[in-house]
């Protein structure tokens, strides 16, 4: 088991008000296994991949990787799991804005101190912007964006990716190119978890968890 959440909850508050973002979601992820999350915006989705990876901590609940606690340790700790153990690519966020696309893919490959990654040129060619190594942020189109975060994602070839609507904003070729990524990590053993409103992704996944109002609906 690659990755184990167990009773999650998240609580956000503004004023009086409060929000429950998670209600008791539990969920495994296996080596060689695509799961894909799906439901209507604010099901809780990306609050979810948030508490998987570290990037927040949940209010109840655990997360382990690989056996290690991710909850409740300092965010050094927690830095030193993400950068061993997952790709990730969020909504928003995921390139340096001052660098170009080329530059970001060789700084996350610094950082995750991976030398036999895939080369920035192969990553992007993958991902279908080999032409666009050069440009930066302000240059690229919202699906062109969501596809360079995810080359960068992938840098490190990282045994868990978890990905927030990677093939939005893109057209049904590039679809199916990205899909082809997911499935070769999968054929070499490497978990990918994705939050998406594809249903022709969600159809090539091993499973599918459905969210309603931050729990996982069964019916």
């Amino acid at each position: 088991m690659m990755l184990q959440a167990t009773d999650l909850y998240r609580f956000f508050h503004t004023g009086d008000a409060e929000t429950l973002a998670l209600r008791g979601v539990s969920l495994t992820l296996l080596p060689g296994e695509i799961v894909a999350v799906m439901g209507p915006s604010g099901s809780g989705k990306s609050t979810l991949l948030n508490c998987l990876t570290g990037l927040d901590e949940p209010d109840g609940g655990m997360v382990r990787v690989g056996g290690m606690s991710v909850s409740r340790q300092p965010e050094a700790a927690r830095a030193a799991i993400r950068a061993r153990e997952f790709g990730i690519l969020m909504q928003s966020g995921n390139l340096f804005a001052h660098l170009s696309l080329t530059d970001n893919i060789q700084l996350q490959m610094q950082l995750g101190g991976v030398a036999d990654a895939p080369r920035p040129a192969a990553l992007l060619d993958r991902v279908g912007l080999a032409h666009r190594g050069h440009a930066r942020v302000t240059q690229l189109s919202g699906g062109e964006t969501a596809r360079a975060g995810l080359a960068v994602a992938l840098a490190c070839d990282p045994p868990i990716l978890i990905a927030d609507e990677p093939t939005a904003e893109v057209d049904a070729a590039t679809e199916h190119r990205l899909i082809a990524m997911f499935e070769a990590r999968r054929a070499s053993g490497k978990a990918t978890l994705i939050a998406t409103h594809s249903e022709a992704l969600a159809h090539r996944a091993d499973r599918i968890l459905r969210l309603k109002d931050g729990a996982i609906c069964h019916d």
